[in-house]
């Protein structure tokens, strides 16, 4: 990668011959990160202003539209510039007219700028009061913290005060952002995937038994009525022969009673080979109706997972204002279990909410006897089925059913089933959950 950089990365992101540069047409082959290079001296701090968009380095341009704009904003502003097709193209091909459009002033830059700028004037405002760089790294590290990442960023990149190293780390941690969110995401849907998968397989399994089953009842009812009929012909006959000389001789009505035997034993034979795989069969199906069922209840857990993490990625990323957001400030959280690695990371996603975080690593290192205690400070008690033991899990249900606490069992110890967890929890005030 690094042998790469010379040869695609601009250096010129703020002088003014970059600026010119930047002017030119865009070409999907020049839509590559590049770093910040060195800023020139700014005159009196008077005469300091923000950078324009169409002022900054192309290579930037790409990164701007997709962290600050969302698809809907970007199309509502192409609309009204009359771009042609703006209202059904793609949100690839809207990003893509978008970065063409922050390369020009004339070709609707300014109106992209104003767009940012109303989109993220709290943010611009508050790092208006930064005078130099040290105090634009401290805000942004308080912005990437609380997750504010559109409106810090723009911000830092317009400030006149930002230099080439802080450009570069700012730059880097939305790049590399954006790979770790789709590395989640894509792990989470190729699982959903292949459960979907193993279910329709399941289903069509299920599906050919019971054909054959209904095939092999059909047949068997088929092959005992011509049996039946075939004996009531065979005991009425020599009845209504009145003629001597028609009556069966005493060995062949013998040889014809015990042909019959035989062949109702052969049928009474078979009629119980076929129960016997009957009743395989439906334990079968009893067992793939169960394992269906889980695959399905996993199946759902999953699309939930994905869809509280999406919400709260989106919500990291494109901040709306009056969008709603998990408050959850007064709550106090216990985890019991879990792998002792994640617990930070458990601990600032739950903080992050404004609940309080409480851990117990289920009888590993800490003492069995602190449970009691914990439980009854915590108002919600969530435990990892796949990470933590059954004495813990047991203690965990008894004592918060003897205290009237809610709990939750989550699928896994991962932090998606966490804040998939978190996101269908109550408000205080409201009724309490029930315990599963």
């Amino acid at each position: 990668m690094s042998s790469r950089l010379p040869r695609i990365l601009s250096t010129e992101l703020f002088t003014p011959a970059g600026r010119a540069a930047s002017r030119a047409t865009f070409h999907h082959a020049d839509f590559v990160p590049a770093p910040f290079a060195e800023r020139p001296t700014f005159p009196v701090p008077s005469e300091r202003r923000r950078t324009q968009v169409w002022e900054l380095g192309k290579s930037l341009h790409c990164s701007i539209v997709g962290t600050c704009l969302s698809s809907a904003e970007l199309r509502q502003l192409l609309v009204r510039l009359g771009v042609h097709g703006a209202e059904t193209s793609s949100d690839h091909a809207l990003h893509v007219q978008g970065v063409v459009l922050c390369g020009s002033r004339e070709a609707g830059a300014k109106f992209l700028q104003k767009a940012l700028d109303r989109r993220h004037r709290a943010a611009i405002s508050q790092f208006a009061k930064a005078k130099d760089a040290e105090a634009l790294q401290v805000l942004w590290a308080e912005a990437l913290k609380r997750g504010d990442i559109p409106g810090a960023y723009w911000a830092l990149l317009t400030h006149p005060a930002t230099t080439e190293a802080l450009g570069k780390q700012v730059f880097g941690e939305v790049h590399m952002l954006s790979h770790l969110v789709g590395a989640a995401n894509r792990a989470d849907i190729r699982r959903l995937r292949q459960l979907e998968e193993d279910n329709a397989a399941l289903a069509a399994k299920v599906e050919r038994q019971q054909g054959q089953l209904r095939d092999g009842f059909t047949a068997r009812d088929e092959t005992i009525r011509r049996l039946n009929e075939l004996l009531v012909r065979k005991m009425v006959q020599p009845a209504e022969d009145s003629l001597p000389t028609a009556e069966p001789a005493p060995e062949e009505f013998g040889s014809v009673v015990a042909e019959v035997s035989r062949r109702l034993a052969e049928e009474t034979a078979r009629r119980e080979r076929l129960e016997r795989r009957l009743a395989t069969a439906s334990q079968a199906l009893q067992a793939a109706e169960q394992a269906r069922r889980l695959a399905a209840a996993e199946r759902d857990a999953l699309r939930r997972e994905l869809a509280s993490i999406e919400d709260r990625i989106v919500g990291l990323l494109e901040p709306q204002e009056g969008a709603p957001t998990l408050d959850l400030s007064g709550l106090i959280v216990l985890y019991v279990g879990g792998r002792a690695n994640q617990a930070p990371r458990l601990r600032a996603a739950v903080e992050s909410t404004g609940a309080r975080f409480l851990h117990h690593d289920g009888g590993i290192e800490h003492s069995a006897a602190l449970l009691p205690g914990l439980v009854s400070r915590a108002d919600l008690t969530v435990f990892p089925v796949d990470c933590v033991s059954h004495d813990a899990m047991g203690s965990v249900k008894r004592l918060c059913r003897q205290a009237g606490k809610p709990f939750r069992a989550l699928r896994t110890s991962s932090l998606t089933a966490l804040l998939s967890a978190l996101s269908s929890v109550p408000r205080i005030s409201e009724p309490a959950i029930a315990g599963e």
